[in-house]
């Protein structure tokens, strides 16, 4: 055995670690390595022990990571990119060019589909591969590159990248009604899961507002705005899957308020694959076009 590699402790050590301090919990580190959080703990402990240098500060309902883990986290993290860097730059073909994006289904339709000519326009060697869970968006999808997911912004892991702000309000086609709106008769839709319901947007709006009738729940937007634009009735939405559909005028929004969420869309990379040449373009495209749709 060589002297470097003497010098060298477990790479699942240096895996524990890593994600350990990324998410500043044993558990959620745990869960996303698929080990204990007991054998995690015991894996952190041993490379302290090796090292001869606490990494964490270990608190009650907390941890925090020392001055020696801070200045030792950059340099595990670095190491980890050179070696999957490496690692795609030896096996070659097509490993680096394609990727799975786990993606919120109304997002891939609304959003993403339309701009995907520009994406391939600036790496037409990429190969994408979209997968899109509606109940399960905890779950990644095998092989899962990124996630791009709707949520609380703590929700999200650590790694997380934020792409939206949104605010909600009310949908519909332009000859709902005759164009002339009223809620005590209208058809009303939502979808299941979200905190813009109609109820919060109609105690925004008015707190003596009357409550909303029933309202026709869909599990995905696809179903409720596809709905709305058919005529069936009014739906809520979100700014980032209604813009274009407004533009095109195939839906208008007929009040003028629109609360804001607390809920975004988010990037969040699966650090188990690592970074490769497909999942960087796709990062860097979309957040610019992101950028650039928001400033708009």
């Amino acid at each position: 055995m060589s002297d470097t590699t003497q010098s060298l402790p477990p790479l699942t050590w240096l895996r524990a670690f890593e994600a350990t301090a990324r998410h500043l919990s044993f558990t959620r580190a745990a869960s996303e390595l698929n080990l204990t959080q007991s054998a995690v703990s015991q894996h952190v402990r041993s490379l302290e022990s090796f090292l001869n240098r606490a990494l964490f500060v270990r608190k009650t309902r907390a941890l925090e990571l020392t001055e020696d883990g801070s200045n030792y986290l950059p340099v595990v993290r670095e190491a980890f990119d050179l070696l999957a860097s490496g690692t795609q730059a030896f096996i070659g073909g097509d490993r680096g060019r394609s990727m799975v994006l786990q993606c919120n289904l109304a997002f891939s339709v609304f959003w993403l589909a339309p701009r995907l000519a520009r994406l391939y326009e600036q790496h037409p060697w990429l190969v994408l591969n979209i997968v899109t869970p509606i109940w399960d968006p905890d779950r990644h999808a095998a092989g899962a590159t990124i996630d791009i997911r709707f949520g609380r912004s703590e929700d999200m892991s650590r790694a997380s990248i934020r792409l939206t702000r949104e605010q909600f309000f009310p949908v519909c086609a332009p000859s709902y009604q005759d164009g002339k709106i009223d809620l005590t008769r209208a058809t009303l839709f939502d979808c299941a899961g979200v905190t813009g319901s109609w109820g919060t947007w109609l105690k925004s709006k008015s707190p003596q507002s009357l409550p909303p009738r029933a309202v026709n729940l869909t599990s995905t937007f696809n179903i409720s705005m596809q709905a709305a634009i058919y005529g069936a009735g009014i739906t809520m939405s979100h700014n980032t899957l209604a813009r274009d559909i407004l533009a095109r005028g195939d839906l208008i929004e007929p009040f003028d308020h629109r609360p804001e969420l607390s809920e975004g869309y988010f990037l969040q990379p699966a650090p188990e694959h690592g970074s490769t040449p497909a999942s960087r373009a796709f990062q860097e495209w979309i957040e610019e076009e992101m950028a650039a749709f928001q400033a708009g």
